[in-house]
């Protein structure tokens, strides 16, 4: 049959049939079918309401029935009150103090009799109740229920039948007769619907906020359907009845996928009624607005699918009611139809208009941003469903708690395992994943009752709804299903509760925490675990105690740093690591004096890597001395070949706060120093400003020993602030490197920064060396400044030994 009606909407649709024609054989015969079932629903008998056969005795109980007085001496075993000493026999008894759970049963201990049919050839159940069986409540209710589901059978077989002969009657009527016939047929069939819907068995009546619920989405879907038509109507006038059937059919339309997508878990019989009249309601609202266009009528065959399948669907969901439905209880409303279609439909449309006729009119747009704020408040609402629900089930486990009694231990729960987490992550639609690493102070390992009770803090600390799974010896994580904004601040709230010191005899032990926090999105679980892993690499590497978020430039930068990682160890003994020299002249005659050797790594793999990326790597894999070393080396060896050929220049050296630490860094550079032959004065130490007051007495102490032996110091990277001035006083120096910025006009019209560094230079004998100069505006001002020396690509460039050597040949003398 579905080949037949789909050969025969071809047929219209090419132009071999007549359009109307087409349709209306395409429906006949699904709209018999649905015709037939529907009228045996309506006229078929349940096994309650068949005569019995002749002859037939009904069975006997020797209990006595519910529906049976009890003798006068004789109570009802439902009326004997228990002893105040024994409770109820049925364990539903609530102990003084105690209230009732959320959702808890009848209190007798039975569940309410639903109301269903009995197969044929079953026999009838029968409710007993303290020894007592019940038949006639029960019997009348289920011959009440068949005779309404026969009813609504049949007000549905007239629906459908109506719907059928709307198109049915299109190839014999005149065209101009088939508008008013489609817009009567369509107004019949809706009334039709409506009243059975209305009377479906099963329906209760919504409370306050279902209600509010329901008209939220409806609205939202109403009005994208209403921007929808408005955007793939024709351009030009719009007919009158096609704008108001188009805009009520919307609605309608609104109103009924709203309920199907509700009952579908409750109801799925009614909800498949409530498709059912969607769909023939959409499609004869289609025929309608063809007919009032004047479409041609080889489109007239597009409202068969749509009708075809209401129809049947209809069909099945009157069926399935009839045959009784349990309806389910404490089901989660279906978020993602709700919230979703409404602006993919609306996106949908926007686009096709967009690509048709490429502008939007000032009410199209109006309407477009119609349909946000339902949705927004969809959204606030589902929200608010899942916190109600989450709030039920944690009321109905401490109930249960309560009547375990005092003696009960809560036990305290098994973190998931990896693969749990992945499976419960691939069971959700949203919500976020953090990764949490704890750390030991100063690398060690957390100890077993420090790792306990911050297991521990970690459930405390997390949502009643979240799940924590145990990824590592040091390594949880935690699955939430609030947004990304809560999500993080659910990872701060961690990270301030983990934080805290750990009491333990001796003392207190802290943690070290970073995390990672990735958004699930329904995204592959696997895929969301690495992403939240990668944003926990980076708060280690940005100092830990934070939470980072992973984004795509986070995980190219995780990447790289994991290249540099694996390619760096080994690159001294490969010899990929070299120096340039940049050079240092006299701000008077700009000759030049010195150079500073800055560290180049020539990696095959990843290219030129300079010192800003290179030394946080190398501090972390505790390679920091080895690089030094070199450097120190080769910037000896290099001044050693430049001053054999009579050239007295000094060589800039930069080392870290962690390099000076070493015990042995003063006697290794005595020893670098004799062995190329070289005098100390020509070597000069660099250490950054800004990274000296983190271990400021350590630094003293080996500048001066630097200073013992003759080499000169280089305070790099000076700031001129209050704390700079402070401490410039308490470090052995020689050299005062400084930026640009100071070279600049003051504030208020005041002079120059550099004027007052220069003068406190001066009070304290140390050379000021300007660093970083691009223009000749800086060169000249630094020179006025009272500044010796100058460094930047305004007088040099870096360059490879050969280049900065070649260099010096254009000068006669270099020695400083």
């Amino acid at each position: 049959m579905s080949l037949v009606g789909t050969a025969f909407l071809l047929a219209g649709v090419a132009g071999a049939l007549p359009g109307p024609a087409a349709a209306a054989l395409a429906v006949a015969g699904g709209f018999a079918l649905a015709c037939v079932r529907l009228a045996w629903l309506a006229g078929a008998a349940t096994p309650r309401d068949r005569p019995a056969p002749p002859g037939h005795r009904a069975p006997t109980n020797h209990l006595a029935l519910s529906d049976r007085p009890a003798p006068p001496d004789h109570p009802a075993p439902t009326d004997r009150p228990a002893p105040p000493d024994h409770p109820a026999p049925t364990g539903r008894s609530e102990p003084a103090g105690h209230p009732a759970p959320p959702d808890r049963p009848a209190p007798n201990g039975h569940r309410a009799p639903i109301d269903r049919p009995v197969p044929t050839g079953e026999a009838p159940d029968l409710a007993v109740t303290h020894g007592a069986t019940a038949l006639g409540p029960r019997t009348g209710r289920r011959a009440r229920r068949a005779a309404l589901s026969r009813r609504v059978a049949a007000i549905l077989d007239s629906a459908v039948l109506v719907a059928g002969l709307t198109v049915a009657v299109l190839p014999l009527s005149d065209a101009a007769h088939r508008l008013p016939i489609a817009l009567a047929g369509l107004c019949l069939t809706g009334a039709l619907h409506v009243t059975a819907l209305l009377r479906l068995p099963g329906r209760s009546r919504l409370s306050g906020p279902e209600l509010v619920r329901r008209t939220v989405d409806v609205l939202a879907l109403g009005v994208s359907l209403v921007f929808a038509g408005w955007m793939l109507l024709p351009g030009g006038p719009v007919p009158a009845v096609a704008g108001m059937v188009a805009a009520g059919g919307a609605v309608v339309l609104a109103v009924l996928a709203v309920a199907a997508v509700a009952e579908r878990r409750r109801r799925p019989g009614a909800a498949r009624c409530h498709a059912g009249a969607a769909l023939t309601l959409g499609g004869l609202t289609l025929l309608v607005v063809l007919l009032a266009y004047g479409a041609p009528d080889r489109a007239l065959p597009l409202v068969a699918a749509p009708l075809v399948a209401g129809a049947l669907l209809t069909a099945a969901g009157a069926r399935r009611t009839s045959g009784g439905e349990r309806p389910g209880r404490d089901a989660a409303p279906a978020a993602w139809p709700r919230l979703t279609a409404p602006a993919g439909i609306a996106a949908l449309a926007a686009g096709i208009h967009l690509g048709t006729a490429g502008e939007f009119s000032t009410a199209a747009m109006a309407l477009g941003l119609a349909v946000i704020p339902p949705i927004m408040v969809g959204e606030l609402l589902a929200t608010a469903d899942q916190r109600r629900r989450v709030q039920r089930l944690a009321a109905r486990e401490a109930w249960l708690r309560r009547r375990l009694g005092p003696d009960s231990r809560p036990v305290e729960p098994v973190p998931l395992t990896r693969a749990d987490l992945v499976r419960a992550m691939a069971e959700r639609s949203g919500g976020g994943l953090l990764v949490v690493d704890l750390h030991g102070v100063g690398g060690a390992v957390p100890e077993g009752p420090v790792l306990s009770e911050a297991a521990r803090r970690l459930r405390a600390s997390s949502e009643t709804h979240d799940l924590v799974a145990r990824l590592g010896d040091t390594e949880y994580a935690v699955l939430t299903d609030l947004g990304p904004v809560l999500a993080y601040a659910l990872g701060l709230r961690l990270l301030a509760a983990l934080a805290e010191p750990y009491p333990r005899p001796g003392g207190v032990a802290r943690l070290g925490v970073s995390v990672g926090l990735a958004e699930t999105s329904g995204g592959d679980p696997e895929d969301v675990l690495r992403q939240a892993d990668l944003a926990r690499r980076r708060a280690v590497q940005l100092g830990r105690d934070r939470v980072e978020w992973y984004d795509a430039y986070l995980e190219e930068q995780l990447v790289r740093r994991l290249d540099l990682e694996r390619e760096l160890p080994g690159a001294v003994a490969r010899g990929e690591l070299d120096l340039v020299y940049q050079p240092v002249v006299a701000l008077a005659d700009r000759m030049p004096v010195g150079t500073e050797a800055l560290l180049r790594w020539r990696s095959p793999a990843l290219g030129t890597v300079l010192p800003a990326e290179l030394l946080p790597v190398a501090a972390d894999l505790d390679l920091t001395g080895e690089i030094g070393r070199w450097v120190l080396d080769r910037a000896c060896r290099q001044l050693a070949a430049w001053s054999e050929g009579g050239r007295e220049l000094w060589m800039a050296v930069n080392v870290t706060p962690r390099e000076l630490a070493a015990p042995d860094f003063v006697a290794r550079t005595a020893t670098a120093l004799a062995a190329y032959d070289v005098a100390p004065e020509r070597l000069v130490v660099e250490v950054a400003e800004p990274v000296v007051g983190l271990e400021l007495s350590t630094v003293v102490a080996r500048l001066a020993g630097l200073r013992s032996i003759g080499v000169r110091i280089a305070l790099d990277d000076f700031q001129a602030e209050h704390a700079s001035l402070a401490q410039l006083r308490r470090l052995p120096i020689d050299l005062l490197k400084v930026g640009p910025h100071l070279v600049g006009p003051g504030g208020d019209g005041q002079r120059p920064l550099i004027d007052v560094v220069a003068n406190l230079a001066d009070r304290l004998g140390v050379e000021l060396v300007v660093e970083e100069l691009e223009s000749e505006g800086q060169v000249a001002g630094a020179r006025r400044a009272g500044c010796r020396y100058g460094q930047g690509f305004a007088l040099a460039r870096p360059a490879t030994a050969e280049r900065v050597e070649a260099w010096f040949e254009e000068y006669p003398s270099t020695a400083r």
